[in-house]
């Protein structure tokens, strides 16, 4: 009888941690600190075990393809086990009540029975009242679980698809990968088109910042081109941004100061979904000395709507205190470079890409974390 009744218990216990579960992370969705942290453990474990296999991938777009495949796997990988475990929770209270059909008894029928009525094929009615409540309960779970799923991946997918269109759009305007020196020159002498540009990556910032704490998950879809990838984007916004706080001036300043807020605030909630720490060892700097002078030279050669002369290391390297430590801990977690200020590589935009082209592979940006 003891047995019976720790068995009821356990199954209790597994059933309100996997809907509850399934609740905070699909159905409730809205905030930055999770409440049950099944899903997170789930991700923090596959994605260390994923990644020690993927890092040690040498080539960059093969890394790629087998990072790439980790998102929507582990997205079904999830579903399988919130399945899983309401049907080991169900299992448990059917053996605690003494399920038995015709001669059919013992916890190996227990569980397939359990299976069977999650899937609303029940091989039969049991006798005890008790295990008829827990057939109905559990039969209305799978139909409940699968109008989860049906309603959730449409939405998950479109959230994806806008964060790439954005992402893709900033190719021709920052390069691949991008950086802020050439976001800030192809925008040419208009001030009110950049500020309309800028205006529209706030925006942006605001919808990745919305889905990616309703759906964590997303974080770990990879982006369509090896060298692209929504941190990069983030940062490369945030780098310009910073220069045109310092540089710009009237409406476009101002635009630019609300753009860097928005996509700071994106970074600093997403290091708390993530429960992520500073890296160690501190990575290194992403503009010494050498790097700025190159960095203002580039803007000043160009001829853009900014007042480069009012751009100091130290000002500038206070607004990069405010975001860099939350970029790098991404960076590490999520196995995506910080891109550069400048042009790392000579490489032409992705847009001016084709298969027909015999050129090198492109940077990807997992090319850091490679081991070996």
């Amino acid at each position: 009888m003891g047995f019976h009744v720790l068995a009821a218990l356990a199954g209790s216990g597994l059933l309100l941690i996997a809907l509850a579960d399934a609740f905070d992370t699909i159905v409730l969705a809205r905030r930055a600190e999770r409440i049950f942290r099944l899903t997170g453990w789930f991700y923090a474990v596959t994605w260390r075990a994923f990644t020690f296999f993927a890092r040690r991938v040498h080539e960059g777009q093969r890394r790629e393809r087998v990072l790439s495949v980790y998102g929507p796997l582990s997205l079904l990988a999830l579903l399988a086990l919130w399945a899983l475990a309401i049907v080991i929770s169900f299992t448990l209270l059917h053996w605690a009540a003494g399920l038995q059909i015709g001669h059919e008894s013992g916890i190996a029928f227990d569980l397939f029975f359990s299976a069977a009525a999650l899937s609303t094929m029940s091989p039969g009615t049991p006798g005890n009242p008790v295990s008829r409540f827990l057939l109905v309960l559990e039969a209305g779970l799978g139909i409940s679980l699968l109008g989860l799923v049906v309603g959730y991946l449409p939405v998950l997918y479109q959230s994806f698809a806008e964060r790439e269109q954005h992402i893709s759009l900033l190719d021709a305007r920052a390069g691949s990968p991008p950086a802020a020196s050439e976001l800030i020159v192809r925008q040419g002498r208009s001030a009110s088109r950049f500020e309309a540009q800028l205006a529209a990556w706030e925006r942006w910032a605001a919808g990745m910042l919305e889905t990616q704490l309703s759906y964590p998950m997303l974080a770990y879809f990879r982006s369509q081109h090896e060298n692209q990838s929504w941190l990069g984007a983030l940062v490369t916004i945030l780098d310009a941004s910073s220069v045109t706080v310092l540089c710009g001036e009237g409406d476009l300043r101002h635009q630019a100061a609300l753009t860097f807020a928005m996509c700071r605030h994106a970074l600093a909630d997403l290091v708390t979904v993530y429960r992520l720490q500073p890296p160690q060892p501190a990575p290194p700097d992403r503009l010494p000395a050498a790097g700025f002078d190159r960095l203002r030279d580039a803007i000043a050669g160009a001829g853009t709507v900014l007042d480069i002369s009012r751009l100091s290391p130290d000002g500038l390297a206070k607004l990069r205190a405010m975001y860099e430590p939350f970029a790098a801990s991404l960076s590490h977690r999520f196995l995506m470079a910080v891109p550069g200020w400048l042009p790392t590589r000579p490489e032409p935009d992705d847009w001016l890409r084709s298969s027909w082209d015999r050129q090198p592979p492109p940077y990807a940006v997992s090319d850091p974390f490679q081991a070996g």
